[in-house]
């Protein structure tokens, strides 16, 4: 005859594996289901050797655990998945916000950087610098030209070779502008600083676009006011 908590919950088990064809299967025990198994027990247990009463309420006090930790467990992750939701919901605000990634920094890889910076203000004349890690120029590029009479972002090529003619290692470099625009103030601007056009969301998760290209939202370092730009 089975005494013990073990085959009565391995009873329990066979129990409802049988029935789940008919009803939905608990995904854990309820205090009534306790109840039901102690009386179980009680009812089946053998008189010449009962259970003894401190094991009995050891062995409830554990059940009863369990099922606080699996609920307790069960609500975070609901928790979760509702803040996570409420975060994403929320990026919508961000457009046509100014949006910082943290640094000027651009890659140069096999010879070639395509890069863009965000104007806030129509181009007249302007001088474009790149810098290494370091923080030491490498290259200025007069952007006048290309340049003049343009505003928001504007897409630049840099090949790579700096002011003396010598073809600089693939790797970050910094680029920044410093421009006079069409009302004659000076301005500096740089890579990384970009407007927020639109929200796109990928498997529940917000990505933002700067420039011609989305970035997931936690690689964005700071958000601010258009008109502080």
């Amino acid at each position: 005859m089975a005494t013990g908590w073990e085959n009565l919950i391995t009873g329990s088990s066979a129990s409802t594996a049988t029935s789940s064809t008919t009803s939905s299967t608990k995904s854990s025990l309820s205090n009534d289901d306790f109840l039901k198994l102690l009386l179980t027990e009680l009812e089946h247990q053998d008189p010449t050797d009962p259970m003894d009463s401190d094991k009995i309420l050891t062995q409830t006090a554990q059940l009863s655990s369990l099922e606080a930790s699996q609920n307790t467990t069960t609500a975070l992750e609901k928790l979760s998945e509702q803040l996570a939701a409420n975060t994403n919901f929320s990026a919508i605000g961000v457009i046509g916000q100014m949006a910082s990634l943290g640094s000027s920094a651009i890659t140069l890889k096999d010879k070639a950087s395509n890069f863009e910076i965000y104007f806030p203000t129509e181009i007249a004349k302007g001088t474009l610098t790149i810098t290494d890690t370091d923080g030491k120029t490498v290259k200025t590029i007069d952007i006048s030209e290309s340049t003049k009479g343009k505003s928001g972002v504007v897409a630049f090529n840099w090949d790579g070779v700096d002011n003396d003619g010598n073809q600089l290692a693939d790797g970050t470099y910094g680029a920044t502008v410093t421009y006079t625009d069409s009302n004659g103030d000076l301005k500096t601007t740089q890579s990384g600083t970009y407007p927020v056009e639109s929200v796109r969301y990928i498997d529940g998760a917000a990505y933002v676009k700067l420039g011609t290209y989305y970035y997931a939202i936690d690689e964005v370092l700071e958000f601010y006011d258009k008109s502080l730009a």
